[in-house]
């Protein structure tokens, strides 16, 4: 059973910048910022940029994230999944001496600016977005928080998915054009995946220690080989699908520079192979949201080089 102790640090580290942009896990906030930018390079089919709305949704979609990422951080510390010798750069409770309560403080700060900047956007759009956010911000409290917190359950990634990859692109798209269209619709599948592959990388790092603390997650219930040929599955698919809607013409051959990104994730399913100590998988969970950041601005930049020819 592990101890759960706060241990008090010097006051000059707890204003160290570095813990508090760790706090945020930086490589994981590409999840929300590739979204928004994709659904605007989509919607420059559509109707003229409104730069305001964009960078209203980017910074939205950055806090909503990392104040996600800090609940994460204060439940694992409250259901005792996290202590000094836990791999990843979370921990900032454990190891960095701050205090829970002002993580979750922090957390619930910056969803309070979330919502005002949602005012904006919905003002400048429509108040349903005020729903569809309100129910966004839920579910990334409810990811790590709640009696049954989603991150714990084997509908993680596709619920990580599905709100941080597909409706974040389709509210970036909507507040430029007033509607959805299925072009946005079947372009924004492949980042679904790939958000959801984020999750499945780290369900795969942590599995042994996710299964003795008795959450149940894909990865778990798949067992470790299985989640690896999953998540490379998940690759496939994603480039797969992009070419198929090249096929149908659907969209620009211009979106055919995704392959570019391949060997991110040939090195992400490679790096998992063979590892079953955790530290050993850091480089293939870096590789995998790599693959993610990078699919998702070469799809936005084949978008926008389709548009202007």
């Amino acid at each position: 059973m592990q101890t759960q102790m706060h241990t008090n640090i010097p006051p000059s580290n707890l204003k160290n910048w570095k813990v508090w942009w760790q706090l945020t896990r930086p490589h994981t906030l590409t999840a929300s910022f590739v979204p928004v930018l994709l659904g605007t390079a989509l919607a420059l089919q559509e109707a003229e940029i409104h730069f305001g709305l964009l960078f209203a949704m980017l910074i939205a979609s950055l806090l909503i994230q990392a104040a996600t990422n800090m609940f994460n951080e204060y439940y694992d510390y409250k259901h005792g999944l996290d202590n000094e010798e836990s791999v990843g750069i979370g921990g900032a409770i454990v190891r960095d001496g701050i205090k829970p309560k002002t993580i979750l403080n922090l957390a619930l700060a910056l969803y309070g600016i979330s919502l005002l900047i949602g005012v904006y956007i919905c003002m400048s759009s429509s108040w349903w977005l005020a729903l569809v956010g309100l129910v966004c911000m839920l579910v990334g409290y409810l990811y790590t928080g709640g009696p049954m917190p989603i991150a714990y359950t084997p509908f993680g990634e596709i619920v990580s998915g599905f709100f941080m990859g597909m409706i974040i692109i389709l509210i970036s798209f909507f507040i430029q054009t007033g509607t959805i269209t299925p072009t946005s619709i079947l372009v924004s599948f492949p980042i679904l995946i790939l958000v959801g592959a984020i999750m499945l990388s780290n369900n795969i790092r942590d599995l042994d220690g996710d299964k003795e603390f008795g959450r149940k997650t894909l990865a778990i219930l798949l067992g470790r080989n299985r989640a690896i040929r999953l998540l490379a599955g998940m690759f496939i698919i994603s480039y797969a699908w992009v070419f198929i809607l090249i096929a149908m013409n659907i969209i620009s051959p211009w979106l055919a520079i995704v392959i570019l990104s391949a060997p991110k994730a040939i090195k992400a399913t490679k790096g998992f192979i063979g590892k079953t100590v955790p530290i050993q998988m850091m480089p293939a969970m870096k590789a995998t949201a790599q693959t993610n950041t990078i699919f998702g601005f070469l799809l936005s930049i084949g978008l926008f080089i389709g548009y202007l020819l």
